[in-house]
């Protein structure tokens, strides 16, 4: 049994929650944009305030390491090393579509009623710019079907697995696929939303295994490399 303080900063949600043998002590988040930069360490801070509560207590340290947001990324990685460091505590990296895709494919009846008992995959969609997700599958159980994926999405996506089983498709990037994947067995339920909590499980499980990873050299699992871009309007003639 830990006691973790687990952050998820890979989307536009910033989210910080501490949990007590997977279950939810305390959540602090806003889903208003990417203001990470901004509150993150506020929210970290006011979780252990206004709950009376010593950070000092807490077993380890859990942090969404992607796929992401760039940016969002590299602010919750950094925070997570910084209070490893001054706390002296374990940092834990868990995967940001792991954690949607284990969360619902264990809690499948929070977000679809009639999915006990069916043959159902989850697949869990982060926003990738266009028409690209970040995604992998999952079956009943949290157990991975495939790896982490950049994938561009068109009417032959899924195709393979549509025709034998139905296929929840969830997260901030699953909503602009509605009109692409329009299989009968494709439904668009579950939360559309990263969250902390949805980290919990997961990091309760790495701790007991003591699957830690090495502060000083931990970094963000990006996929894809970083393009910076120059808006047009910006551009000096």
């Amino acid at each position: 049994m830990a006691l973790i303080l687990n952050i998820e900063t890979s989307t536009e949600v910033c989210s910080v929650s501490l949990a007590e043998n997977g279950k939810t002590l305390y959540l602090k988040e806003s889903t208003e944009g990417l203001n990470h930069s901004r509150l993150l360490t506020v929210f970290i801070e006011d979780l252990f305030r206004e709950n009376n509560f010593d950070i000092h207590k807490i077993d380890a340290v859990a942090v969404s390491k992607g796929p992401g947001s760039y940016t969002g990324l590299r602010i919750g990685v950094s925070v997570a090393k910084g209070l490893c460091y001054g706390l002296g505590k374990p940092l834990i990296g868990i995967g940001s579509i792991e954690a949607m895709g284990h969360y619902v494919a264990e809690n499948v009846g929070e977000f679809y009623a009639e999915g006990e008992g069916e043959e159902l995959l989850f697949c869990p969609m982060i926003d990738a710019r266009r028409m690209e997700v970040y995604t992998a599958l999952f079956e009943i159980g949290g157990k991975a079907v495939n790896e982490v994926t950049a994938e561009i999405i068109d009417e032959n996506s899924f195709a393979n697995h549509l025709q034998t089983k139905k296929i929840m498709f969830f997260g901030n990037g699953a909503d602009k696929c509605r009109e692409k994947i329009t299989h009968p067995n494709a439904l668009f339920n579950g939360p559309d939303k990263t969250t902390a909590r949805f980290m919990q499980n997961l990091a309760e499980m790495k701790y007991n295994k003591k699957e830690f990873e090495d502060v000083a050299y931990f970094e963000p699992f990006y996929l894809k490399d970083f393009v910076a871009t120059i808006p047009k309007n910006k551009v000096l003639k």
